[in-house]
């Protein structure tokens, strides 16, 4: 309805391009939006007031010219200028009629437009540390990452789902650390896990694992593991130069290619259970990217020379600095340390080259709220290999608190205390997970409510739309026990029959979906669906409590059941963008 109403626009700008307007303005400036209060039409737009200046026009004597030049259409029963200039647009009971049939004709594919012309986009999410499960903090990333994806795809974009995997670095080598004192506790070895390591109950089938793999192969005496350490905490010591001590001395006594073992093992252990998690979750990435790769396949050299013969880079201290601040950064980078290592920044940057590279035209990133400062490092760097900075954006997922009762759930991986993402869907399923994690913007704190993810009341909102979706089912089985049929074509003819106030606010909701599709897209702000399916699903719910669907003038039964199963399809396209599914009966 919404693109219709434009291009009518746009054929009134067309005549007057040339007299009143200088020439055809660009399609971007046309626009319509659903007016909040129905007195004032359903659609409105403020186009000349956009075009007033380069016209040289009053606005409102603009709007009236606009008017006037726009074609006959079925869709409008009249529009008027209001205020300054702007157009208000009231539509015909055939508008609604027509998007009814749209919606019956379209099925699945209703509310999906070509908004995005087929821009290629990537979104790269979740791409935890591969040092232990899922959190449930890791869900959010993974619901909002998947549900963003969605929305865009549906919305006409070229969409690439990418996990990066951050399997180089010092992490990995602590949890390849962890792993091997694990292991040797397989063998009756006392050992103890660093304050700095992973001590969490979830590395010892991990061990288990490796013992299978090597056997005895890198087992050796904890004394030696432990001779000659500086002091951990809490006992005097300095947890980062401990840690560091045992990884140095895990090398020492199994040799460069057994720690490199440990580690395949560890990291294979980790990304099968993230991406088993992930895909029971519903959420699947068309690649699994390597930061390993980055250096073997030279990516990271390629950059670093392409800054380079910019003349982005000096040595300072021994080490490599980028001239980040050149770019709007707070501070320079270092991008090769003094002992030859590349930094993650180093990475960062390849990683985001290679992106573009790879054609993408829009960088999608979903990172945690801690991130704020790495927007403008990479953007900086994408700036100094004359790669447009803005081709790069940010969504930075704000934190989410779990309640059982009034107790909160307290999580952190290092101590080995966390409620997994797992468990998580095993306690309230996964549609409350991916519906709940949606109920807020991104941008806003989360406060996650197990009693009321596994209720069965309408206070619960998945459960009130999925009950929704399910009285849509149910009223077809009451046909068919009373030995009727749907006549579509019947329904369809017959809409004009549908006027009460609870019939005119479920259409005028069920219409809202494309555009709410499309606002989703290009806000990033799939919560948006959220919204709208509540609104929907309280429509619905209201004209079932008000009205008999299934009566005896065929021509008005007929009517109410088209209307219905409209409802129902939307609904049911609605959740499966959300990653939720719609029971047809509960």
């Amino acid at each position: 309805m919404k693109q219709q109403l434009e291009q009518l626009l746009l054929s009134a700008l067309q005549k007057l391009a040339g007299t009143l307007l200088p020439s055809m303005p660009d399609a971007s400036l046309v626009s319509v939006e659903r007016t909040r209060d129905t007195q004032h039409g359903d659609f409105a737009t403020n186009v000349a007031m956009r075009l007033a200046k380069s016209a040289r026009r009053n606005p409102r004597e603009l709007a009236q010219a606009i008017v006037a030049a726009l074609p006959a259409s079925p869709l409008v029963a009249k529009t008027e200028v209001a205020g300054a200039g702007f157009i208000n647009f009231f539509l015909t009971s055939g508008a609604y009629a027509q998007e009814i049939g749209r919606i019956h004709e379209l099925g699945e594919a209703y509310g999906r437009s070509t908004l995005g012309k087929g821009q290629r986009i990537i979104v790269e999410f979740v791409s935890a540390n591969p040092t232990g499960p899922l959190h449930v903090a890791h869900g959010r990333h993974a619901a909002y990452g998947a549900t963003l994806a969605n929305v865009l795809s549906a919305a006409g974009f070229n969409v690439h789902r990418e996990y990066y995997i951050n399997d180089a670095g010092r992490q990995v080598d602590i949890l390849a650390s962890s792993v091997w004192l694990r292991y040797l506790e397989t063998f009756g070895e006392q050992v103890v896990i660093p304050a700095n390591g992973y001590p969490g109950e979830y590395l010892k089938p991990v061990a288990a694992r490796l013992r299978e793999r090597v056997g005895d192969a890198l087992r050796r005496d904890a004394a030696a593991v432990y001779a000659g350490l500086p002091p951990d905490e809490p006992a005097g010591g300095d947890k980062e130069v401990y840690i560091d001590a045992v990884i140095a001395r895990a090398r020492e006594l199994i040799g460069a290619e057994g720690f490199q073992r440990v580690i395949e093992v560890s990291l294979e252990a980790m990304l099968e259970d993230i991406r088993s998690d992930l895909e029971e979750f519903g959420v699947v990435f068309d690649r699994w990217y390597s930061e390993r790769s980055l250096e073997t396949s030279g990516a990271i050299e390629r950059a670093l020379t392409r800054l380079e013969q910019q003349g982005r880079l000096y040595r300072k201290d021994g080490a490599v600095w980028f001239r980040a601040t050149e770019f709007g950064d707070e501070k320079d980078r270092v991008v090769v340390r003094e002992n030859g290592q590349k930094t993650y920044f180093a990475s960062d940057i390849a990683y985001h080259l290679d992106k573009r590279e790879r054609g993408f035209e829009r960088l999608i990133d979903v990172l945690g709220s801690d991130h704020h400062g790495y927007v403008a490092r990479v953007r900086a760097g994408l700036a100094a290999m004359n790669e447009p900075p803005d081709s790069l954006e940010v969504a930075l997922i704000q934190i989410v608190t779990l309640y059982r009762g009034n107790e909160q759930l307290k999580m952190g991986k290092r101590s080995g205390q966390f409620v997994t993402l797992r468990q998580l869907r095993a306690e309230v399923g996964n549609d409350a997970c991916r519906f709940f994690y949606l109920l807020r913007s991104h941008e806003q704190h989360l406060d996650f409510d197990l009693e009321l993810a596994t209720s069965r009341t309408n206070e619960n909102p998945v459960y009130y739309i999925q009950y929704a979706h399910a009285r849509v089912a149910s009223v077809l089985k009451q046909l068919a026990a009373r030995g009727l049929q749907f006549d579509r074509a019947g329904g369809l003819a017959n809409l004009d029959k549908l006027v009460t106030p609870q019939e005119q606010a479920l259409i005028a909701t069920l219409l809202r979906y494309p555009e709410t599709v499309e606002q989703a897209a290009l806000n990033r702000a799939p919560h948006s669906i959220v919204y709208y399916l509540r609104d929907l699903a309280n429509a619905f719910h209201t004209y079932y409590n008000a009205e008999q669907f299934i009566v005896e003038d065929a021509a008005v039964r007929n009517a109410r059941l088209a209307l219905v199963l409209a409802a129902g399809q939307v609904i049911r396209n609605g959740l499966t963008l959300l990653g939720v599914s719609a029971p047809e009966s509960m």
